[in-house]
């Protein structure tokens, strides 16, 4: 790949992003009742009122990072739906559980009622990384309070005792350590910390360290093959549930363990998280006759219980974007960029609407569009979070110099 190619990438995934902001400007904003619409049809028609914690947690957070981090989209608009949909969050999205612990909602009405709880921590994750960047926003501190408090919660969820996520102790039940806990925690110690100085970081690096071990856990099969899910004790599980294999959450692992590598100045945690989870699951993850990373396999070949197991959807293509783009920037390896190239060729021929705008998020695994829908209960905006395009953008700007572009020299030895 050129530093010609390299530009002409960076400037469509610009542009990409500059489509999927306009698309969830100009549909999602509720201007009556606040919050945002996350169910919306390929045009742009709302399908269905519900609206999804997730994706409004999601939203409030592109927001804000954008108007933030970003000149161009340093504008009222997205100031007011940033807001906007953070004062609709931070009303309704909190509900009061038997345990007298504050649990955050699934899904909500139009108006803001409770209408699903999940029992596992992933609203409440995203309701954190919203609370903590809108409050970078506006410099609310009691804002950054509420959700360091969650945080707390969370934590004590995980590493303490669970039962106020009200999910019942059955007795066949086997204790795991599913990837995504370890991972989204990670996330959050990452939002968290950042630029807040020594003293907050200092308050969470055992918790990141701890990520880091259950993380390097579902590293199986003498480093041959990621888990999804493995036992508490890092040894791999029976059945289909210890068989799985997630290559879109093995590649967004090993981005945020390149963070924290570089972060923490680890570099044998950088060398295993670019082998183990950005190279490794390409190799087992791409479908060599069709193109693009499949969704759930099964480590042993199996065919996997998860019914849309051989669907290719938008975000574990966004996630090894990233992990390949920055895997080059700190290694300079020639074939990392040209994976990264065939991800990219892949993701911008068959995930954007060149008519409608915005993304398709679910392809049949031949490629073909499967669901039209541009945002429904689990997918909101497309190049989501906007910290794909963000983290893109700005390692493929440090790349264009030519210190960093050029690659990396074997020297021979001399005899």
């Amino acid at each position: 790949m050129s530093v010609v190619t390299l530009e002409k990438c960076r400037e469509n995934i610009r542009k990409q992003l500059d489509n999927v902001v306009d698309f969830w400007l100009k549909y999602s904003l509720d201007r009556v009742h606040g919050g945002f619409f996350t169910c919306i049809g390929k045009d742009g028609k709302i399908y269905d009122e519900l609206k999804y914690v997730w994706l409004q947690g999601r939203q409030v957070w592109m927001y804000c990072r954008l108007y933030r981090t970003m000149d161009r989209f340093h504008k009222p608009e997205i100031l007011e739906a940033a807001t906007v949909g953070g004062a609709f969050l931070r009303k309704f999205a909190r509900v009061s559980s038997s345990s007298g612990q504050w649990k955050c909602a699934f899904c909500l009405t139009r108006d803001g009622k409770a209408l699903k709880v999940q029992r596992t921590i992933f609203s409440e994750c995203f309701y954190i990384m919203a609370m903590d960047e809108l409050s970078r926003l506006t410099g609310d501190k009691d804002m950054q309070l509420e959700a360091e408090q969650m945080m707390e919660q969370l934590i004590y969820w995980v590493q303490v005792d669970p039962s106020g996520l009200g999910r019942p102790q059955l007795p066949g039940e086997v204790p795991i350590n599913s990837l995504s806990v370890p991972m989204m925690l990670m996330c959050l110690v990452q939002q968290l910390t950042e630029g807040r100085g020594q003293e907050v970081a200092q308050k969470y690096k055992e918790l990141g360290n701890w990520c880091v071990e259950q993380i390097l856990q579902h590293i199986q099969r003498a480093g041959t093959a990621i888990l999804e899910n493995v036992s508490v004790d890092g040894s791999e599980l029976p059945g289909c549930q210890g068989r799985l294999q997630n290559p879109g959450h093995a590649l967004e692992a090993g981005w945020f363990l390149m963070l924290y590598g570089a972060q923490s100045g680890d570099k044998e945690i950088h060398r295993t998280a670019i082998r183990n989870f950005v190279e490794l699951p390409y190799q087992y993850g791409w479908d060599k006759e069709h193109g693009g990373l499949f969704y759930f396999l099964d480590v042993d070949g199996h065919c996997p219980t998860q019914l849309e197991w051989s669907m290719k959807l938008w975000w574990p293509h966004c996630e090894a974007l990233i992990a390949f783009l920055m895997a080059y920037s700190h290694t300079r390896k020639p074939e990392l960029l040209e994976i990264f190239s065939e991800v990219y060729q892949y993701t911008f021929s068959h995930f954007p609407d060149a008519e409608n705008g915005e993304w398709f998020g679910y392809l049949t695994q031949e490629g073909k569009v499967a669901l039209d829908f541009k945002g429904g209960p689990f997918k909101g905006k497309s190049i989501l979070p906007a910290q794909h395009s963000l983290i893109c953008t700005q390692i493929s700007v440090k790349m264009l110099s030519a210190a960093y572009f050029r690659p990396q020299v074997v020297k021979k030895k001399k005899k």
